[in-house]
């Protein structure tokens, strides 16, 4: 590990409201001491716990507390120094109602409560096209996100996947997941408004290229069996990936270049 990062890793100790927990200092310590105490120990309020997953350099969650200070963010990653970014920035501007937790989303159980959060913000994920257990909107992670958020609390995804949107459109219909908004062109729908207008690191470089933003919302109901939709296998998969960042995407190439598409990552 190189010296930069270690010495982003040991300033985040000295941050107010910076957690970092991986699974072996969770199971030292025992579990997680503030699960279900986030509003009272951490924030000092019974305000709404709002989570951005894969959160980065934490563009969302500073972005968003700034614009709301009557909630509380919590930005989730395991890449600790991205992290160190929103971290600091957060201290620069004075936010108290934003935090940082290093961890991996797998465990998010392990630090909230059942009914703790209000809603989940998924921010440019990799869409994981080969891996349905991996991919952030899969049944099996909406299956994980229900065992945290209150009833009919809202899960928010902004991708420059068409793949993901497609996945996760085909998913919250199939599942009849109440879908609140949803636009395959953010910025030239007019439906782009100071929320969904902040822009990460890496969705700046997919503008950059071209590429549309899309964004789609719904609520997760607590009850009810969910099952994977029928017919997202068949889903094409984006071509853009493996290509240099001045390359624009084309759909005409998926059959030409099928074998070179690779499942990189583009998580801030």
């Amino acid at each position: 590990m190189g010296k930069n990062k270690l010495k982003k890793f040991k300033e985040m100790e000295n941050l107010d409201r910076v957690f970092q927990y991986p699974f072996a200092r969770l199971q030292s310590d025992g579990g997680f001491p503030l699960r279900g105490k986030w509003g009272k120990e951490v924030f000092g309020n019974d305000r709404p716990i709002v989570l951005e997953l894969g959160c980065g350099k934490g563009e969302y969650t500073t972005g968003l507390a700034g614009l709301f200070p009557e909630k509380n963010f919590i930005g989730i990653d395991i890449k600790g120094a991205r992290m160190w970014t929103g971290a600091c920035r957060t201290r620069d501007l004075g936010l108290t109602n934003a935090a940082f937790l290093r961890t991996s989303i797998e465990l998010l159980a392990e630090f909230f409560a059942p009914g703790e959060v209000s809603e989940i913000w998924i921010t440019f994920p990799d869409p994981q096209m080969k891996k349905t257990r991996k991919r952030l909107t899969s049944t099996r992670f909406m299956e994980l996100y229900r065992q945290i958020l209150r009833p009919g609390g809202l899960i928010h995804l902004k991708s420059d996947s068409p793949f993901l949107f497609a996945y996760t459109s085909m998913m919250a219909d199939h599942n009849r997941l109440p879908v609140i908004h949803r636009t395959d062109d953010l910025y030239h729908s007019g439906e782009a408004d100071e929320i969904l207008g902040i822009r990460t690191h890496y969705e700046q470089q997919w503008l950059d290229r071209g590429l549309a933003i899309k964004y789609i919302a719904f609520e997760l109901n607590p009850d009810g069996t969910l099952s994977e939709p029928p017919g997202a296998e068949e889903l094409e998969f984006d071509t853009y990936r493996s290509y240099s960042r001045g390359y624009i995407q084309m759909p005409g190439l998926m059959a030409e270049n099928k074998d070179h598409i690779s499942d990189t990552t583009n998580n801030d």
